[in-house]
């Protein structure tokens, strides 16, 4: 495919992620994006601000108005993807299956369905679900191919059915129903991969495509895979109600990265790199905790690599990155800086050039 975009060395990029997808080599970018330095790629004029909360995420017209104004002033320097976000909260899956969005300053909560009846179908007239489309079909539309609309946070599993019915309602039915919850949770994959493969049938540009959450690309399907709630189970109750699951998603996805998140996850570590087609593992220490650029972290990043799984580290600071390359090496690293400017990001090349 030839590129496009706004981001001029696309290609470039493109085969770092492949080498990355595959353990091998280095991609550096950053969380989300910085604006670039000088003129905008276009003139294009910014929305009215918007009304209130609810118009700047539930307007599929503006936002991608807001989205299209902005994304022609964020820099690509380096490994940073030309990718809208269209995220309609962490875990909108739960949304489309009957959940509710709460529009915040600077994320959007799930609110569990106060009548669940146990009901997992995928309801074409579902209000967020027709808010996902609009979005996504405005956004494509806007983009005219100088960007890539990516794809919501949808989540899957358990972290899904916990947002439909309330965590601590998941975890007693772990317990008390298991079998019934093992029906609900394929119930809730299949239902994932008809709504993924209708999204990706919406936003994929020849075949490739871009997640929005953790700076994913990739030719065919990608996404990322979680379980957050599995910090509250058992290594014993993760292998049965969360691994089978995950499989499947990768068996079915072309390309697939782990959210990791949180101390009390690592637990579940050797299960996940268990996980065949499983390509990468990301990171999160949490709240509280040192992040990605940390040198406690450097044993768990050389398990997962020695696994034959990628890694990707999370708010690696600037001073922590040649570090980082020194003990963990330099194939299979997806290094996503904290950078405050394009100088940042000039300073961060010069190092990794030094490791290509």
């Amino acid at each position: 495919m030839k590129n496009n975009t706004w981001k001029i060395n696309f290609e470039t990029s493109k085969k770092h992620y492949l080498d990355w997808w595959n353990q091998k080599g280095i991609v550096l970018t950053m969380w989300e994006h910085i604006d670039k330095e000088g003129e905008p790629y276009a003139a294009i004029p910014a929305p009215p601000p918007a009304k209130d909360i609810n118009q700047f995420w539930f307007d599929p017209e503006w936002r991608s108005d807001y989205l299209n104004y902005r994304m022609s002033r964020y820099s690509y320097k380096a490994d940073i993807l030309p990718v809208a976000n269209t995220q309609l909260g962490p875990g909108s899956l739960a949304a489309i299956l009957g959940s509710s969005l709460e529009g915040r300053e600077d994320t959007i909560w799930i609110r569990e369905k106060p009548d669940f009846d146990g009901t997992i179908i995928l309801d074409e007239n579902n209000l967020w679900w027709r808010l996902h489309l609009d979005l996504l079909k405005s956004c494509k539309t806007k983009a005219q191919g100088n960007y890539i609309v990516g794809c919501p946070d949808l989540m899957e599993g358990l972290d899904v059915l916990a947002s439909l019915k309330g965590s601590d309602n998941a975890l007693l039915d772990l317990m008390m129903d298991p079998e019934t919850v093992l029906q609900k949770l394929q119930l809730i994959n299949d239902v994932y991969f008809e709504v993924f493969d209708r999204i990706y049938d919406l936003i994929n540009v020849d075949g490739e495509m871009a997640f929005c959450y953790f700076s994913i690309w990739g030719p065919g399907k990608v996404s990322k895979l979680q379980c957050d709630i599995s910090t509250m189970i058992s290594e014993e109750d993760f292998r049965i109600f969360t691994l089978p699951f995950l499989q499947e998603q990768c068996n079915r996805l072309d390309y697939t990265l782990y959210h990791l998140d949180g101390v009390d996850a690592i637990r579940h570590l050797d299960a996940v790199l268990e996980l065949e087609n499983l390509n990468a593992v990301q990171w999160t220490p949490g709240e509280g905790q040192p992040q990605g650029g940390n040198a406690c972290w450097y044993d768990l990043y050389r398990k997962v690599l020695q696994n034959g799984k990628s890694v990707m580290a999370n708010w690696v600071q600037l001073d922590e990155l040649q570090p980082l390359l020194d003990n963990v090496g330099n194939q299979g690293l997806h290094i996503n800086i904290d950078f405050k400017s394009e100088k940042d990001i000039e300073q961060a090349l010069k190092i990794v050039e030094d490791y290509r």
